[in-house]
């Protein structure tokens, strides 16, 4: 756990710095320029940077062992966190969107924006880039859901980037300042539509659901290579952040010891967790073989 959270800590410093410098100079340059599309950029650049605020905060909690208020350890901050980041994200895409509207309904004289805001625009594309990497490659080495999410908003902010600067180039060819706007507005739904994208995966977890089949075919694996456990079923999964808790089903030979069938559930459980590194917990109910219940819930083969 420790590493886990130097990686979230450095991934979240990597980010905040990053974010700030190009959030500074998009918003400086925007302003400057009279680009509201390069405002718009630089306005979801400053809410990377409070993300990166949220994401350091939250690798400090998760780092926390478990106790006796939380049991299974403070993993679930970081989907709390991720909640969070959406709600952030969607907030920024709505304020440009009204915005942008608003100047465009309005008729407000446009004036050209100064060619500056091309330069910044293309430096602002290699450096998401870069902080885009950075937050999928210690994602996935640290398995955190809220940096791969924050790596997909910055890829996001890529084509929201290259979208600006093509609109600029295209604002300056036809030399029609209202292009700027247009451009501005459909960032503005890019938002939005990042931050939909964010918080639909965050609700899987939310729900204590998982994506697909999940891991069922790797733990349905693991009993089968158990001697003497048999048909598992009413299988749950539960997420919380990084970790993974089981709850199944198995049948034994009802002539068996409850040591004996202990000893069974045993090594289904070390089975699973060789099978699946980041289950924290699993639960093993003993049923005797042949046994029908109504099952109304979890999963079978």
């Amino acid at each position: 756990m420790e590493e886990r959270g130097s990686l979230l800590n450095k991934a979240s410093v990597i980010a905040l710095v990053g974010n700030a410098i190009l959030a500074a100079a998009k918003l400086a340059i925007g302003f400057l320029s009279g680009s509201l599309a390069v405002v718009g950029d630089g306005i979801d650049s400053s809410t990377d940077v409070v993300i990166a605020v949220v994401a350091l905060f939250t690798a400090r909690i998760v780092d926390k062992p478990g106790d006796r208020e939380h049991p299974y350890g403070h993993s679930r901050a970081e989907t709390v966190a991720t909640t969070i980041l959406a709600f952030i994200v969607f907030f920024a895409g709505s304020q440009l969107l009204v915005r942008t509207a608003t100047a465009l309904i309005s008729g407000e004289a446009a004036e050209l924006p100064s060619r500056i805001a091309i330069a910044v625009t293309a430096v602002s594309i290699v450096g998401k880039l870069l902080l885009s990497w950075s937050q999928f490659h210690y994602g996935k080495k640290a398995g955190s859901s809220m940096l791969i999410a924050n790596g997909k908003n910055m890829r996001g902010d890529v084509v929201i980037s290259a979208s600006v600067l093509v609109g600029l180039g295209f604002t300056f060819l036809l030399r029609m300042p209202i292009l700027d706007r247009v451009t501005a507005l459909l960032v503005s739904f890019w938002i939005i539509k990042v931050a939909a994208g964010i918080f639909r995966e965050v609700n899987t977890e939310l729900m204590d659901g998982t994506d697909g089949e999940g891991p069922y075919g790797e733990i349905f694996a693991a009993v089968s290579s158990v001697a003497g456990a048999g048909n598992p079923h009413r299988t749950r999964v539960r997420r919380l952040g990084s970790i993974l808790i089981v709850d199944l089903d198995i049948e034994v030979d009802p002539e068996l010891s409850v040591a004996a069938a202990h000893g069974i559930a045993v090594e289904v459980e070390r089975a699973i967790k060789r099978a699946l590194p980041e289950v924290y917990d699993v639960i093993v109910h003993i049923e005797p073989r042949g046994n029908s219940e109504d099952e109304r819930f979890g999963v079978r083969p």
